[in-house]
């Protein structure tokens, strides 16, 4: 039997009493000369992002900071913040509870289904709208939906989207996880309707093209909601009073009624 638990191990950050080292920086040199993307990009890749992959990171944290008060992670937050005053983390942090599959978290399973069909596009030498048209097949089949395309406010095109890909086009950064949403997204239209690459959709053929596993599609978003989420709390706070916000509830239930 082991006397001790074996310890805990990290290969992100350490520290003695005169230094911190992120992935072997000393983040007094970081401070200085690299920037809070840069951070993340070391944080996550164990590298310094050159130029374009700094500027395209940067991109998504702004696409996704914010997107007004009615997304579920924002008007989560500032209804934890209406109702508690004494707590900006509990605010904050029940905004990123908010944060799932359905809002925020499509990035990651986009993510896997790009690198299902790059994979089937190689291995059967076929051209990538074939390979989009066989991923639409058989996630219709399975009566799943496609993540990464159509928006409830968006409907005809997500603005975002352009100038990420733009972007990673004129940094030499375009690869195959774009090839294949733009695919996914003619392919769609042709086979079903009209449906635009979403932010979720543009981030992970971004981030797939970066080298990123298929995890951090949602991390980013989390990462880059939590700015967008300190300023809806910070102004719940500021020009709303305590208990301002009454959801609006239709009562469907049983009529009053007597014990027996």
């Amino acid at each position: 039997m082991k006397k001790f638990m074996d310890a805990w191990r990290t290969a992100i950050a350490t520290s003695d009493d005169k230094h911190i080292w992120i992935r072997g920086y000393d983040v007094t040199a970081l401070m200085t000369r690299a920037s809070f993307t840069d951070t993340i990009f070391l944080l996550h890749q164990g590298r310094l992002p050159g130029d374009g992959e700094r500027r395209l990171l940067d991109a998504i944290l702004v696409g996704v900071a914010d997107h007004g008060a009615g997304a579920p992670s924002c008007a989560t937050a500032r209804l934890a913040a209406s109702g508690n005053r004494q707590s900006l983390s509990a605010a904050i942090a029940a905004g990123i509870l908010a944060i799932g599959d359905e809002h925020g978290g499509a990035g990651s399973a986009c993510m896997e289904m790009i690198a299902v069909g790059v994979d089937l596009a190689a291995k059967e030498s076929i051209p990538m709208e074939e390979a989009a048209r066989r991923t639409i097949d058989d996630t219709r089949a399975k009566r799943h939906r496609l993540p990464g395309l159509g928006h409830r406010v968006h409907s005809v095109v997500d603005p975002r989207t352009a100038v990420l890909f733009g972007m990673a086009r004129e940094n030499g950064l375009a690869g195959q996880g774009i090839a294949f949403m733009e695919a996914l997204e003619q392919e769609v239209r042709v086979k079903i309707k009209p449906l635009p690459i979403n932010i979720d959709g543009a981030l992970a053929a971004v981030l797939y093209d970066l080298g990123f596993p298929p995890a951090f599609g949602k991390l980013v978003f989390i990462i880059g909601r939590v700015a967008g989420l300190t300023a809806e709390v910070a102004e719940e706070y500021a020009r709303e009073k305590a208990m301002r916000i009454h959801i609006p509830v239709s009562y469907d239930g049983v009529p009053p009624r007597e014990i027996d």
